[in-house]
């Protein structure tokens, strides 16, 4: 069986805010951020979002620890792992 792949993703909203999470399908993840109830509270409001960073994990909780870790960033840093 293949094992999932995880991505840690931050988003940049219409607002110039930066959003971050985890998915195992970004496209599909991206597409709900801007098109779908199923996006999240924060980014609603905020559309038209742009993927603007991604990062593979090897599984979940790995990709929740990155998440953890990149949410803790400063916006200097966090648009440093964007270029």
């Amino acid at each position: 069986m293949k094992a999932e792949v995880w991505y840690v993703y931050m988003l940049k909203c219409s607002d110039n805010s930066l959003y971050t999470g985890v998915t195992v399908n970004l496209a599909r993840r991206v597409d709900e951020h801007n098109n779908s109830p199923l996006g999240a509270k924060y980014t609603k409001p905020r559309r038209p979002v742009t993927l603007v960073y991604q990062e593979i994990c090897e599984n979940r909780t790995m990709a929740t620890k990155r998440e953890a870790e990149i949410k803790k960033m400063a916006r200097k840093d966090k648009m440093e792992l964007c270029h």
